[in-house]
């Protein structure tokens, strides 16, 4: 009996798509005793280990609300690695959102509202309002109407830099590319 050992590539290695192999796929259990399901979400055994357990969903989520994070160090080395991680990731506090405090409808920062008060303006204003104050501001303390005042061009830099500040939030609001 002749044996058959001619493949269907015609010649052509990548013929098939990658992972078409003909034999039976190997599924990983969820490693929860007990459990039949595919396991297809990766947990860490501990912190900072390579080692993974392979849960099903369900499973996933009880060991996810369970995790801690610190356990097996003590409270100095838990101290040590809460302080290095809240220092490399401060950028992130330092979005628009955390910003946020005072009144209005929280959809301005801090150094919005700070640039608004300095404007002068109620926090629901539009930027044509922005834009009106910031005129008669600059109007009225431009340091060539007012040459004998000093404190003139003080507040007429106050008004350029908070005019500045809300025109970037807007073009940043309104951006769409």
């Amino acid at each position: 009996m002749a044996r058959f050992t001619r493949s269907n590539d015609w010649g052509f290695p990548r013929w098939r798509g990658y992972g078409s192999d003909r034999g039976a796929t190997q599924v990983r259990m969820c490693d929860r005793h007990g459990c039949d399901k595919p396991g297809d979400r990766p947990a860490p055994k501990s912190p900072n280990s390579p080692e993974r357990w392979y849960f099903c969903e369900d499973h996933a989520g009880e060991y996810n609300r369970n995790w801690n994070y610190f356990e097996g160090l003590t409270a100095e080395e838990a101290a040590q690695r809460e302080a290095g991680e809240r220092r490399d990731a401060s950028g992130f506090a330092n979005a628009s959102h955390y910003g946020w405090s005072g009144p209005g409808d929280g959809t301005r920062s801090r150094d919005e509202m700070r640039a608004l008060e300095a404007l002068e303006l109620e926090t629901d204003a539009d930027f044509e309002d922005i834009k009106l104050a910031w005129r008669r501001m600059a109007k009225a303390n431009h340091p060539d109407v007012n040459p004998n005042d000093p404190g003139a061009a003080e507040r007429f830099r106050k008004a350029q830099a908070a005019f500045d500040v809300l025109r970037v939030a807007e073009e940043r609001r309104t951006y769409k590319p």
